[in-house]
């Protein structure tokens, strides 16, 4: 997630181990920067952006390497700290915890999180909640911000810290309980109009759990449905694009593009721009804007050839009109998505009527 919530998180939990023993205050910093650590891995050197892009989160973020790093860390904690030499242990824990629910936190997002590595080395990415959610993230803020503003440990500190940490953690689970309902909700749809998809992902909407995009694969296509939890009753909208799996046929051996495949989990679609094969991760983003997009190879004539990755950032289409979209379907009210028009199963182009 976004690096105020890491840093929220990590100040919180340290706060609730130490807080008593260290001050509110030095605990809620402790924990900041101790859930910081972790993300520390954006400054390591990477060959090329496909690598920044699914490297990121790697071995920093693994279990196996918190318990690893977890008594040098805490050992130097307790050494430098005279108030914490008798508390070796629960220092430990802290540590531990700062770091594994960084991670942990990471993984309910949709981009993924290697925490299992080396042993299990795919990312785990739930993806029922998005990276910046702020009915996660504003309680802890709350209780961290009371944490500097105290000296002293009190009661009614340590019963709201404890609270914020109770509603946000049922937040994060009731999140994976409405992604298996939509997820759920949403098989229903395709089968009711003839799509026979492979899997369906359901992705929590930007900064909400109640909108949600539900993304429905096929080999060569893929289909967008939005569904709110508000929705009003009417007739779910399908857009459908074309995956063009023919122009990846031949990249078995490009290393940029298997790095995309493996790490998209086969959530992407390919297409061609001028002479430039794109790939785009179809998680993250709304078609066509997607976050993460890469010019992978070239096609000349009949010949396709492996190209140093271009990471493509340009926008399409009218943000403020997304917004208001977004806004809409937010409160439940069926509208059309703009920018995916074309793509609308069962429109009449001529008059828009759908």
């Amino acid at each position: 997630m976004d690096s105020l919530t890491q840093f929220a998180l990590g100040a919180a939990v340290s706060t609730v181990c130490l807080g008593k023993t260290l001050g509110p205050r030095k605990a809620a910093l402790l924990g900041g920067v101790l859930g910081t650590v972790p993300d520390l891995d954006v400054f390591l050197p990477f060959d090329n952006p496909v690598d920044a892009f699914v490297l990121h989160r790697g071995w920093t973020h693994s279990f196996f390497v918190h318990a690893i790093a977890t008594p040098v860390i805490g050992e130097l904690i307790v050494r430098s700290v005279k108030a914490l030499r008798d508390h070796r242990w629960m220092v430990w824990l802290t540590v531990f915890l700062c770091f594994t629910t960084h991670a942990l936190i990471d993984a309910i997002t949709v981009y993924g999180t290697r925490i299992f590595w080396p042993f299990y080395p795919d990312p785990v990415g739930v993806g029922s909640v998005f990276i910046i959610d702020p009915l996660y993230t504003l309680p802890i803020v709350g209780v961290v911000v009371w944490a500097f503003a105290s000296r002293y440990w009190t009661l009614r500190f340590r019963n709201a810290l404890v609270a914020a940490l109770m509603f946000t953690t049922a937040y994060l689970g009731l999140s994976m309980v409405l992604q298996a309902h939509v997820e759920n909700r949403a098989k229903a749809i395709f089968a009711d109009a003839g799509i026979e998809v492979s899997r369906v992902f359901a992705i929590a909407g930007p900064l909400n759990t109640v909108v949600w995009k539900v993304i429905g694969m096929e080999d060569d296509r893929y289909h967008n449905v939005y569904l709110s939890l508000l929705d009003d009753g009417s007739e779910p909208r399908i857009y459908t694009h074309q995956r063009h799996p023919e122009l990846v046929a031949g990249l078995g051996d490009n290393d940029a593009f298997q790095k995309l495949e493996w790490f998209s989990r086969g959530y992407y679609r390919a297409e061609l721009e001028g002479q430039q094969i794109v790939v785009s991760d179809l998680r993250m983003g709304l078609t066509p804007n997607y976050v993460f997009r890469f010019a992978v190879a070239e096609q000349r004539r009949d010949a396709i050839s492996a190209i140093e990755p271009v990471p493509l950032s340009d926008s399409v289409g009218d943000i403020g009109q997304d917004l208001d979209w977004l806004a809409d379907r937010f409160l439940g009210h069926s509208v059309v998505r703009e920018a995916e028009f074309d793509a609308l199963s069962g429109c009449d182009e001529r008059t828009a009527m759908c």
